[in-house]
């Protein structure tokens, strides 16, 4: 968590800007409330302590989170972006979410992942970066569904 916080320090010093009360509120309540929280979700989150701290600083933060690499933007189809921590070391995991209630639920396979390398080589490919994120309804809802 500390490197987090100090490639962020990092990130404004070389872009200027400051590092600020409330910017570090919101990094450790990031960091804290954990995976898949929408601008939203962490502004609820922070208001309840820190009433002072808007909405559009927020917003702002957490964009900044995510040019500095320590935060990935997803947008599951639900009409709101949201935010993941990125580890330290890179730490890939894909998605299954629920079109109901929309639970995200990670997961990982290291077979998807030999499978993606050996479609790429194949056809000469050189995977950068992949997103895998899969569409249904949970255990949860499919049990809501059929009773």
């Amino acid at each position: 968590m500390d490197r987090i916080k100090d490639r962020f320090r990092s990130y404004l010093s070389d872009q200027g800007l400051k590092s600020t009360q409330q910017r570090e509120i919101i990094l450790d309540e990031f960091l804290k409330a954990g995976a898949h929280l929408s601008t939203e979700e962490l502004y609820l989150k922070i208001r309840k302590k820190h009433p002072h701290i808007g909405y559009a600083t927020v917003y702002r933060t957490l964009k900044l989170f995510s040019e500095c690499g320590i935060a990935e933007e997803h947008n599951f189809g639900d009409g709101q972006t949201r935010y993941e921590t990125v580890a330290g070391e890179f730490h890939h995991h894909d998605h299954l979410i629920c079109t109901d209630c929309k639970r995200i639920i990670e997961f990982e396979d290291p077979r998807i992942e030999q499978m993606q390398d050996e479609v790429a080589a194949q056809h000469g490919f050189k995977i950068l970066n992949h997103r895998l994120e899969l569409y249904g309804l949970c255990e949860d809802c499919r049990k809501k569904y059929s009773s």
